[in-house]
C-alpha cells in the first residue's frame, strides 16, 4: 500500500495552515523539514511539543523527519554536524517518526572518487550514532552530494551494508542530474528503496513539474513498487513555485495541484492508496 505524505513547509511556514490543508486534501503525514520559518533541527523543545499537540489534534503522523544532515561540504568540519545529527534522532523520537532523511555530503565537481573515504567515513559515524535507537536513516540522491547517482548510490548502501540505512528515491533528482530514473537506477538500487520522494522534472529544461508530466517515469516506478509489495510512504516534495538547495516552494493551492496529480497517477495504477 501506498501512503501519502508531503514537505508541508512547501505549503506554509504556518503550521495551522499546513495542517489545515493536509487535512482538506486528505493526507494524513508529512515530512517535517520545517516550520515557522525554523529549520526542524533548530525547533526547541517547547516548540517541538506545539508540533506534537498540534499534529496529534488532527490526526497527522510524522512520516520522517526531512533533515539536512549530509547537506554540508565534505570539508567542513564534522563534529558540530554529528551533534547535530544526534538532535536529528531526539526529535524523531519525540514525535513518533521511524525515519530521518539524510545526504551524503558535496563533494567537488568531478573528484568524487577522491573524498569517498570521507565521505564513507562520515556516514559510517551517523549510523554508530543511531545504533540503539528505533530509526532508519534514508539518504536521497540529491545533485552534487557525493551519492548523486545510481552508481554511487549503491557504493554507499553496499559498503556501509546496515539494516539501519536505506533509500528515499527522488526521481526528479535524477532527472536533473541527467539520469533516467527508472530506466537507469531502479533495479539497481530497488532492494534498498524504502521511500519515495514525489516530484518530476523535465531533462532538457530542468524544471521541476507535478508527478507524471516530466521525465521521471513515476508511472513506471510506482507500477514496479506496486508489483513488488512495496508498503511504505509516498512523499509529496512539489517545488512547483520555488526549488532551493536546502528547500522548496509550492504554496497551498500548487501543493493541491501536486497532490492530485500524483493521485492521478496512482489511479490510472488501480493501487491502493492510504
Amino acid at each position: 500500500m501506498f501512503t501519502l505524505s508531503g514537505f508541508a513547509d512547501e505549503i506554509s511556514p504556518d503550521l495551522t495552515v499546513q495542517l489545515d490543508t493536509l487535512t482538506q486534501l486528505q493526507v494524513r503525514y508529512l515530512e517535517l523539514r520545517g516550520v515557522w520559518n525554523k529549520n526542524v533541527l533548530a525547533l526547541q523543545d517547547d516548540e517541538l511539543a506545539q508540533v506534537r499537540s498540534a499534529l496529534d489534534s488532527y490526526g497527522i503522523g510524522v512520516s520522517a523527519i526531512g533533515s539536512p544532515i549530509g547537506k554540508i561540504q565534505i570539508t567542513d568540519p564534522f563534529e558540530p554536524h554529528l551533534e547535530d545529527f544526534k538532535r536529528a534522532i531526539q526529535v524523531a523520537e519525540r514525535l513518533g517518526s521511524k525515519y530521518i532523511r539524510l545526504f551524503s555530503f558535496f563533494v567537488p565537481e568531478g573528484e568524487a572518487a577522491a573524498f569517498r573515504p570521507q565521505v564513507m567515513e562520515r556516514l559510517q559515524a551517523l549510523l554508530d550514532a543511531a545504533k540503539g535507537h528505533p530509526v532508519t536513516l534514508l539518504h536521497e540522491n540529491e545533485r552534487h552530494i557525493y551519492g548523486d547517482v545510481p552508481s554511487r548510490c549503491l557504493d554507499i548502501l553496499e559498503t556501509l551494508a546496515s539494516p539501519q540505512l536505506r533509500m528515499t528515491f527522488d526521481p526528479a533528482n535524477f532527472v536533473i542530474c541527467g539520469v533516467k530514473p527508472y530506466a537507469e537506477g531502479y533495479d539497481m538500487l530497488k532492494d534498498y528503496i524504502e521511500y519515495v520522494h514525489i516530484k518530476d522534472a523535465l531533462m532538457d529544461e530542468k524544471q521541476v513539474v507535478p508527478a507524471g508530466q516530466g521525465d521521471g517515469e513515476v508511472r513506471e516506478l510506482l507500477g514496479s513498487l506496486q508489483q513488488r509489495g512495496f508498503d511504505g510512504f509516498l512523499s509529496l516534495e512539489p517545488h512547483l513555485a520555488h526549488a532551493g538547495e536546502f528547500s522548496g516552494f509550492s504554496g497551498p493551492d500548487l501543493f493541491g495541484v501536486a497532490v492530485r496529480a500524483l493521485r492521478g497517477v496512482l489511479a490510472e495504477l488501480n493501487a491502493e492508496v492510504a
